[in-house]
């Protein structure tokens, strides 16, 4: 069993802790981490785009010449492609980028990824998190007392209103709970500082 070391909310070590071998100390499968980050960016995708064809744009309504003897090629509309302004021939249309890759592909992502953090030794275990109210200097102090000076993910098992608020404000800080935790957050930031309570609760989702 992989065993990390537990720390307070002071950054001081209070002992140790053993995380279950299944979940924190797999292989870590990079096939499968790579097709779970496709698939969340891909969702995360707007798919606002949109061009006009030739039946959205403005004008046309009458030939721009006779047919036959002009001398030029025949046309039936300014607004067909081939005219500038015309209509464009299969633009990108609003739509959903959004797929989904079978649950057990998705499980064993988040399982290699929460492994290659403790494999790399950026996962750091804290006894507890909690402020009295919120307070961006009671954080900064925390990741100062943990040695975090890189992108953090910062986990606790449930919403804390005071800690999410006091997270905000820093640049390149990101709270959580540990139901929304997920492989592109954990592979996008250097440090994942996660509360002893919220280890159990992904275990026992991840069990």
């Amino acid at each position: 069993m992989p065993k990390v070391t537990l720390y307070n909310q002071t950054g001081s070590q209070v002992g140790d802790i053993e995380l279950s071998e299944a979940i924190f100390g797999i292989e870590p499968n990079e096939s499968v981490l790579f097709d779970a980050v496709v698939m969340q960016q891909a969702s995360q995708r707007q798919g606002t785009h949109a061009t006009k064809g030739r039946s959205d744009v403005r004008g046309g309504g009458r030939k721009p010449w006779r047919q036959k003897g002009t001398g030029r090629a025949r046309q039936g509309s300014i607004r067909s492609p081939q005219w500038v302004g015309g209509g464009v021939v299969f633009g990108p249309q609003p739509r959903s980028y959004a797929y989904k890759i079978p649950k057990k592909q998705r499980r064993l992502a988040l399982k290699s990824a929460l492994s290659s953090k403790v494999n790399a030794d950026e996962i750091l275990v804290l006894e507890g998190l909690n402020f009295d109210s919120p307070k961006t200097k009671e954080m900064k102090a925390v990741l100062s007392g943990l040695s975090v000076g890189r992108k953090a993910l910062v986990v606790t098992a449930d919403y804390n209103d005071a800690v999410a608020l006091s997270a905000r404000n820093i640049p390149g800080v990101k709270f959580i709970t540990a139901e929304g935790v997920n492989v592109l957050d954990l592979l996008n930031y250097d440090q994942l500082i996660i509360t002893q309570d919220a280890v159990k609760k992904v275990e026992e989702v991840l069990a």
